[in-house]
């Protein structure tokens, strides 16, 4: 056993390494004073009150320790003999009263301003799904089409489970990330497919519930280009620490030119329908989907983890008739832990993961599922 020495040293050789490979970072407690104006107020009301309390407390402790020692019984102090003071009832009232008035003024700015979404300039429409984001920037006029993404976790499996480095944005990564333009007003429109979801982004001050059923409402003027990063908030179930927030704030002009390229991208996606995908595309892209978005539940072999997440290795459901097997993918299993993929893949992508099922994990039934097979159902479905 170690004596009482050695276990100090111990503990202090542990700090100091701690400190010398940079964990200290770990320790910040207070909140980023963030990129734009509302996380600025923010952050100077969160001081400002911080302080007054500080204030407060120095204030009543101080004369509670005074009141202790200099009224203790070994001083022959004697109490006083009374029962109230409509004086001291008064000061003690009106005095917090006055506190909490001098808090409520600079809280009330800076809460009707965060609350005022109005007047924007862009309208995205943010909905959580366990466990990736979706992104839709409704449109401004009627000769736009709509841009909608999903937003996925971009660490790889070998991360993850320690069979490679881990890298610098560990978990904070995806592959494709939420752009918006500096210096204009973007209102948020949050709400969630499945469960409760929160999104938040600290350099924003943005923490906002995305509840199923509900739309609530945020905004943001970024003042400054570059990268920034969140996660969900709320606990959503199993793989809730995969699902992050990247968001790139990008120059005005640089940002107009990205939307014209996403909206040319939305014509050519209206063109998938008619698409006819070979054997083998399907298949390689079938198990990269399969590797990003369905490896978590249903394992790499296919094997599941059954009760909640069945095995689709010799399932009825991945093996028997197509119909079923497209519409649990696109409609989901109400009840279950299977969610509804109809919004999240596109025509190609569908066809894709649901011929890579039906072939792989010695399923081998030869099918090849098309996106004009999958449009019928989700079609049929409306």
């Amino acid at each position: 056993m170690l004596s009482k020495a050695k276990l100090w040293l111990s503990l202090a050789v542990g700090t100091l390494l701690m400190w010398s490979t940079g964990a200290h970072a770990a320790w910040e407690l207070n909140m980023p004073r963030g990129v734009t104006q509302i996380s600025r107020d923010t952050y100077d009301l969160h001081m400002t009150i911080f302080w007054w309390m500080i204030a407060i407390g120095v204030v009543v402790f101080g004369v509670l320790l005074w009141s202790i020692i200099n009224h203790r019984k070994s001083k022959g102090a004697k109490p006083a003999s009374f029962h109230e003071s409509t004086k001291v009832e008064i000061v003690w009232t009106l005095i917090p009263f006055l506190i909490l008035i001098a808090m409520a003024v600079p809280a009330t700015r800076v809460l009707t301003a965060a609350y005022d979404a109005s007047a924007s300039d862009l309208d995205i429409q943010i909905t959580g799904y366990q466990w990736r984001w979706e992104y839709s920037y409704l449109p401004q006029s009627a000769d736009e089409e709509e841009v909608s993404f999903f937003s996925t976790l971009a660490t790889s499996r070998e991360e993850i489970s320690n069979n490679m480095e881990k890298s610098e944005n560990y978990l904070l990564e995806v592959d494709n990330p939420l752009v918006i333009p500096t210096d204009r007003k973007v209102r948020f429109l949050m709400t969630s497919a499945d469960v409760l979801h929160a999104w938040w982004v600290p350099e924003f001050a943005i923490k906002k519930d995305n509840v199923p059923g509900f739309i609530n409402e945020s905004w943001v003027i970024v003042e400054e280009p570059g990268i920034y990063r969140g996660q969900c908030a709320e606990l959503c179930g199993m793989d809730h620490g995969f699902m992050p927030i990247e968001v790139h704030a990008l120059e005005a002009a640089e940002y107009d030119e990205w939307y014209a390229e996403q909206q040319q991208l939305a014509l050519a996606e209206q063109e998938l329908a008619n698409a006819e995908l070979s054997m083998d595309d399907a298949m390689a892209q079938g198990e990269e989907i399969y590797t990003a978005s369905c490896v978590a539940c249903h394992q790499a072999g296919g094997a599941g983890m059954p009760p909640v997440f069945p095995a689709l290795a010799g399932s009825e459901k991945a093996t028997g008739d197509v119909q079923v097997t497209i519409d649990t993918l696109v409609n989901g299993v109400p009840g279950t832990a299977m969610a509804a993929f109809g919004r999240q893949f596109n025509a190609v992508e569908l066809a894709s993961i649901i011929t890579y099922v039906r072939n792989a994990f010695g399923n081998e039934t030869g099918d090849l599922v098309q996106p004009a097979d999958v449009n019928a159902i989700i079609e049929g479905g409306q």
